[in-house]
């Protein structure tokens, strides 16, 4: 059977918030170390728990203020066989980790309930490699094979979407979707650019865009986004065009910083709230397919706040002209 996009519905003036740098939040925050940046091992940790708990309390108090959605993504990132082996895991280990990430966030969402629009479950998928390496040796049928173990337990988690993070190269993307749609999920491909506004392979964000779908053909992914980059690296490469409407999730860097050199630094930089919420407004203003709003490295509640409030403002100006 030929594998087929499926889809993530969209709701007439619903918009969803998700979180934002969880990594950099947790080890800048409250002190935790990630071995490879892998946050799920912190689930066995109960101290580790308390913190997140509270963490995402302060996310999800922020979604409710706004009358957002909240879109929550697991802390699977790294919840994939290459990783997990090199973190000594089995493959019933990563598996169980991974359902102890969504468990999670259902159950920290619960209280909610009666407070939000909806809560929508997502799993976190990312590179095979090195997010900021170049990754031009894998192909779209390895990617595939390679991804379709993370698909297959996010399925059984029951996650309403997936959201691929960092990728920055065509074939793991298309074969990313494929694994997917074999899956039976939807997947919003979310692409990470440099300074160049340009992925690190080498292509333009049309040109990963417009390549992906026509690549992976029908089970092209259900929607695009961008997240691990400021509105100054990836906001020149919204070129003109009908491809822009495949965009659906920003999720920005809270610094002006390169990635590479915030990835060096041993603290958070959080840069300016007031102003990249004012920067997503105005692109709220601009590209009104896009629902999905959130953060990334050095983002949280202070910055959700601003986000959510600039873009909420922008959607209504546009409703009332």
């Amino acid at each position: 059977m030929t594998a087929k996009r499926t889809t993530f519905p969209r709701e007439e003036g619903l918009l969803y918030l998700s979180e934002g740098g969880t990594e950099t939040e947790v080890m800048y925050r409250h002190g935790y170390q990630l071995r490879e940046f892998a946050m799920f091992e912190l689930m066995d940790n109960p101290a580790a728990v308390a913190d997140m708990q509270d963490m995402y309390r302060r996310y999800l108090d922020v979604a409710a203020k706004h009358g957002f959605a909240a879109l929550m993504a697991g802390f699977d990132y790294r919840a994939s066989p290459d990783w997990g082996r090199k973190l000594g895991y089995s493959p019933e280990g990563l598996r169980e980790m991974q359902h102890k990430c969504i468990d999670f966030l259902r159950d920290v969402a619960k209280p909610y309930a009666d407070q939000l629009p909806r809560v929508a479950i997502a799993g976190c998928v990312g590179p095979r490699g090195d997010a900021y390496s170049l990754n031009r040796d894998i192909t779209a049928e390895e990617a595939e094979d390679y991804h379709a173990t993370q698909m297959d337990t996010l399925k059984d988690c029951g996650v309403d979407l997936v959201w691929a993070a960092t990728i920055n190269n065509i074939p793991e993307a298309v074969g990313i979707s494929r694994a997917a749609a074999t899956a039976g999920l939807p997947v919003n491909m979310s692409f990470t650019l440099d300074s160049s506004h340009k992925l690190k392979s080498g292509p333009s964000l049309r040109e990963a865009i417009e390549a992906t779908d026509e690549q992976a053909g029908a089970a092209r992914p259900d929607s695009y986004g961008i997240n691990c980059s400021h509105p100054l690296e990836f906001e020149p490469a919204l070129e003109p065009g009908d491809w822009v409407r495949r965009i659906r999730s920003l999720r920005p860097n809270a610094a002006k910083m390169d990635k590479v050199s915030l990835c060096r630094l041993d603290h958070i930089e959080e840069g300016d709230p007031e102003e990249l919420g004012r920067m997503m407004g105005d692109l709220a203003r601009r590209y009104p397919d896009i629902d999905m709003w959130g953060g990334c490295c050095g983002t949280w509640d202070k910055h959700f706040d601003r986000i959510a409030h600039y873009v909420r403002m922008a959607r209504a100006e546009t409703v009332s002209a």
